[in-house]
């Protein structure tokens, strides 16, 4: 042992009450040689060398100290399962006019128009050149003639004013459609804001509202 060794343990051998200094104890030698190198044992020292002769108590094992124990960890309840409701995209609709001409819609419902019957196939027809077929009834019933002539449309008591409303043909048109058109129709909106009066802009600005909901939901655009 060195030196602060032998310093450490002398001053615990102090610290020690004297009941205690007086049981179980044990001898330490320190010896010093002729180079005044010091070394500390349990044994006298050698011929030649100076010795000083201490008696300390013999180490014991402490009692062991218990840990505390670990807190229990909390009971947390699982995260309520959350319910997420798709919809499916809103569609749009390609319409024809009977021009030929197109116009989309958010409804299969085309645009309604008013047309003469006449133009359907239905009402009252005019004959062609008269063929007439005379059938004799028999047991005196005379005669009855049958007009067999091809027939087409007549006016008969006003027949041409009447009419009914029908609508132009719609049909769902593909997603990546929809969402070009959506995207240009708000670019269009944003370039006529600057031009536009106070009123308009209201109505534009809430229509590229409700595209710009429409574009996030059904086309993961912003």
């Amino acid at each position: 042992m060195h030196a602060p060794v032998l310093s450490a343990l002398l001053a615990g051998l102090v610290c020690l009450p004297a009941s205690a200094q007086t049981s179980d104890q044990v001898t330490v030698y320190r010896c010093t040689d002729a180079n005044g190198r010091v070394a500390i044992g349990d044994t006298p020292c050698s011929d030649g060398q100076s010795q000083e002769i201490r008696s300390m108590l013999r180490p014991v094992d402490g009692t062991p100290v218990a840990r505390p124990a670990a807190p229990a960890a909390a009971v947390v309840d699982p995260p309520a399962p959350q319910v997420i409701v798709m919809r499916p995209p809103q569609p749009m609709y390609r319409c024809v006019r009977p021009d030929g001409s197109n116009y989309t819609s958010d409804t299969s419902d085309g645009n309604p128009r008013w047309v003469p019957l006449w133009t359907t196939g239905y009402g009252p027809v005019r004959r062609g050149p008269s063929t007439r077929v005379g059938v004799e009834v028999g047991n005196g019933g005379g005669r009855v003639d049958i007009d067999s002539r091809p027939g087409r449309p007549i006016d008969r008591g006003g027949f041409y004013g009447a009419g009914t409303w029908i609508r132009d043909e719609c049909r769902p048109m593909p997603q990546s459609e929809v969402c070009g058109i959506l995207t240009d129709r708000r670019e269009e909106i944003r370039r006529r804001f600057f031009n536009a009066q106070p009123t308009e802009r209201s109505q534009l600005t809430g229509e590229e509202r409700t595209i710009n909901a429409r574009l996030a939901q059904d086309c993961g655009r912003r």
